[in-house]
């Protein structure tokens, strides 16, 4: 028995583009030397201290570094349709989402689409634009959305994952 593939219709597609699931940052001998010098120098206290939770939580975040960074990470594609989203395989529908803004700083390497949403407990969307124009995105935007005029900069939480290279 054969099952027919269902196929969803998520509207008509607005703009779209394939982005990276994650940001890959190439780190340098440096960077794991430091890293480890740092984990190790935790470790030693929690020892000390009697907190071996501490110590547990060290080494899963050193093994889950060391694991994720041996990937690559894949492209997804990113679609705007006039009722929603599509990330991949996921689709948020404008209804979910609280509003949006637009960080256009090319100088400073900075070109993000970002997504809060209505539940406090999701998390933001962070949408690199790549080569998009980001105009006609934030005009088609502006009609299902708000937008976020407060946010002028990347968010601190993505500021630093750039700097320590997370």
């Amino acid at each position: 028995m054969a099952e027919s593939a269902k196929t969803i219709d998520y509207g008509k597609k607005i703009a779209g583009w394939s982005i990276a699931e994650y940001d890959k940052h190439e780190r340098q001998k440096n960077w794991y030397i430091i890293s480890a010098s740092v984990a190790l120098l935790f470790l030693i206290y929690s020892f000390f201290s009697g907190n071996f939770l501490f110590a547990a939580i060290i080494i899963i975040a050193a093994l889950v570094i060391i694991i994720h960074d041996g990937q690559e990470p894949l492209n997804i594609d990113f679609i705007i349709t006039d009722q929603g989203l599509i990330v991949g395989k996921n689709f948020y529908d404008y209804d979910v989402i609280k509003n949006f803004s637009l960080v256009y700083k090319p100088s400073e390497n900075i070109k993000s689409l970002y997504f809060e949403f209505k539940n406090v407990l999701k998390p933001r969307l962070s949408i690199p634009l790549g080569s998009m124009n980001p105009l006609p995105i934030r005009e088609n935007l502006l009609k299902y959305l708000a937008e976020d005029m407060d946010r002028t900069d990347q968010p601190l939480s993505e500021a630093l994952a750039k700097m320590f290279k997370l």
